[in-house]
């Protein structure tokens, strides 16, 4: 079975509008080669290397939704003995399609924002950042919790969400219960300065000097490692990208990880 090329890119455009997306990325699709009128096996993962690329290969994946985009900065040159640039070589070569979703898909409601936030718990979620087309989207997330937690059960269902065994943190040696919670998948850095004090913010990965200014200020801090805030929602956009493309097989990496991990 197949779905039509269009019918795949539109579903695509619908969960995760790319307008969107910050102005400073790179989202939509990437690589069209233009040979496909419908594609048959569509692979997810994070980041496209080339161990995920082989992987895709080996599937038989005619489309490749890669939610880091593998084309970010301007590329000026395309070389076999480049990395990053070998991996759209390859693509092309063997006829795939590249798609990238990438911060459109963190904004739209209910899509990676929402998600991470839903970590701790019920709650009523908002942007950090609204876009300016729409209230319910943008970058980052709070959630004011419907029932207080503390940080040792903040860290306790952080891990059980996301699927991981240790995480970093940093206590901002109070007690006092945890309420209102910040969240932005990947590097939520440049997000959090705008947000007023919460008393948990959760993220990847963070600068060590905003992390001591956050617990300065009494803010918690959990960092995860910048994909393990993103993986964990891939399963949920297979699963739409299933029903609203019937026909299409929609398979994930089994390989792709973090590039850390605790030694």
């Amino acid at each position: 079975m197949a779905c039509p090329r269009e019918v795949v890119l539109d579903a695509l455009h619908q969960l995760a509008p790319t307008h969107l997306a910050e102005s400073w990325d790179n989202v939509g699709l990437l690589v069209d080669p233009g040979e496909r009128t419908e594609f048959e096996r569509a692979f997810i993962t994070i980041d496209l290397s080339d161990t995920t690329l082989e992987e895709a290969l080996s599937s038989k994946a005619d489309f490749i939704v890669a939610y880091h985009p593998p084309i970010f900065s301007g590329l000026k040159r395309l070389r076999w003995d480049q990395p990053a640039e070998r991996i759209i070589l390859r693509a092309l070569r063997e006829g795939l399609t590249i798609y990238s979703p990438h911060t459109a898909l963190d904004a739209v409601p209910d899509g990676m924002g929402d998600w991470l936030a839903r970590a701790v718990g019920p709650g009523r979620i908002k942007p950090i950042v609204p876009h300016e087309s729409d209230s319910a989207a943008g970058s980052g997330r709070t959630i004011r919790l419907d029932r207080a937690i503390s940080i040792d059960v903040a860290i306790s269902m952080v891990k059980s969400h996301l699927g991981l065994s240790t995480l970093r943190t940093s206590r901002a040696g109070t007690e006092l219960p945890i309420t209102n919670v910040g969240v932005c998948p990947g590097a939520g850095g440049a997000v959090f300065e705008h947000l007023k004090r919460v008393d948990l913010l959760i993220t990847g990965e963070m600068r060590h000097h905003d992390v001591l200014n956050f617990r300065a200020r009494g803010t918690h801090v959990i960092l995860t490692e910048h994909t393990n805030t993103e993986r964990g929602y891939l399963p949920y956009l297979a699963q739409d990208l299933r029903k609203t493309c019937p026909g299409l097989e929609v398979l994930l990496s089994q390989l792709d990880a973090d590039p850390l991990e605790i030694a």
